[in-house]
């Protein structure tokens, strides 16, 4: 092995744990946690979670042997299994975070209709339509002897070693990678855009409300007021950078690889054999970000985590959130109330008060779903 090989390899050991890991809690999470069962993201989240967990388990290890081996790992027939799960966990979980943007879009553009249009038996469904995608393209492959050992990745995936069945074999790659990845990316940008957009609009109107509540409240304590203020510049970026993460990290992980998948389709143009490794780890990588993208970066998730440390630990989460504001650190949920954000209104003042409990109200709904 090169040099280049053990810094793969390496990399490979470490997506390894960290997915390994990672889905492990979200799993762990979503058990724990009743409120986190009964919504309907939390389906959609599970299957992306035990695709990801299947992925982890039963076709990273592999990449690791035929990368150190230099060879295929196992048999023709077990090698031809390796291949059909690869096939189709990567596809469900393409398909399962363009379901989670469809369940965001309609949570955010629709949010009055959202509990009529996004039911467990609609999820369920969705997951439904998911599985037979995944299954078809996967077995297809399967049937026609399409999956095996590929030594550019060093992988047991899509793989045609027939010369007479070539043209066959380009025109399912390129099906397969239209119908899942860019599929995937169109729904993925179509949604979260229109989720973008509402937001801003969400944005402005705070904004314009937190503006006139600061020129009429002048006896505001300039703590508060500076902390509105910078929430304001924040609030603005949140979104933003939201959904370039969720866009993001969905074409750096997978758009190597689906576009070496194509290149290879021509034999004039050659492939770095270290390419070809980079570009799976990148693929693979996906399945130890999601759960951070998706899940436990969310308060719901961090706060089951905490009362899960806390119960190991033998504490009480209520001893663990008596602490004060000061040494907890101040932020604007937990600084920015009716009570100190109305503080100097006059009572005898209606409109002030109007405007006062308006903000709060609104900067309240703003943080939920921001």
């Amino acid at each position: 092995m090169d040099t280049a090989e053990v810094i793969l390899s390496v990399l490979v050991v470490v997506i390894i744990i960290v997915s390994l890991l990672s889905n492990v809690l979200v799993l762990i999470c979503f058990l724990y946690n009743p409120e986190i069962r009964r919504q309907v993201p939390g389906l959609f989240n599970l299957n992306l979670t035990f695709c990801n967990l299947l992925l982890t388990v039963a076709n990273m290890p592999l990449t690791l042997v035929g990368l150190v081996s230099r060879a295929q790992p196992g048999g023709d027939g077990f090698c031809q299994i390796a291949g059909f799960l690869e096939t189709f966990l990567s596809t469900n979980s393409m398909l399962s975070m363009a379901a989670l943007s469809i369940d965001r879009w309609i949570a955010v553009v629709f949010p009055l209709r959202y509990h009529s249009k996004m039911r467990h038996k609609d999820a369920a469904l969705v997951l439904g339509y998911t599985w037979a995608h995944s299954m078809s393209f996967s077995t297809v492959a399967a049937c026609l002897s399409w999956v095996g050992y590929h030594r550019l990745y060093a992988s047991c995936t899509l793989s045609n070693a027939r010369a007479s069945s070539r043209t066959q074999f380009v025109v399912f790659t390129v099906f397969f990678h239209s119908f899942t990845f860019l599929l995937s990316f169109i729904v993925l940008c179509f949604t979260y855009l229109k989720v973008l957009k509402v937001a801003r609009f969400h944005c402005k109107r705070i904004d314009v409300i937190t503006m006139q509540t600061l020129v009429l409240l002048v006896d505001i304590h300039p703590s508060v007021r500076q902390r509105c203020l910078e929430e304001q510049k924040r609030r603005r970026q949140r979104a933003t950078r939201k959904i370039s993460t969720f866009i993001g990290t969905f074409m750096l992980c997978f758009a190597p690889y689906v576009i070496t998948r194509i290149v290879e389709l021509f034999p004039a143009v050659p492939i770095d054999p270290h390419w070809g490794i980079v570009s799976k780890c990148l693929a693979y990588s996906k399945a130890a970000c999601d759960p951070f993208v998706y899940s436990l970066l969310r308060h719901q998730y961090k706060k089951t985590c905490t009362d899960i440390l806390n119960r190991l630990l033998k504490r009480s989460s209520l001893n663990a959130s008596g602490r004060r504001p000061e040494q907890q650190g101040s932020s604007i949920p937990t600084v920015l109330t009716r009570a100190n954000l109305c503080t100097g209104v006059p009572t005898d003042c209606p409109e002030l008060q109007h405007i006062c409990f308006k903000i709060y109200l609104v900067y309240g709904a703003a943080v939920t779903s921001l």
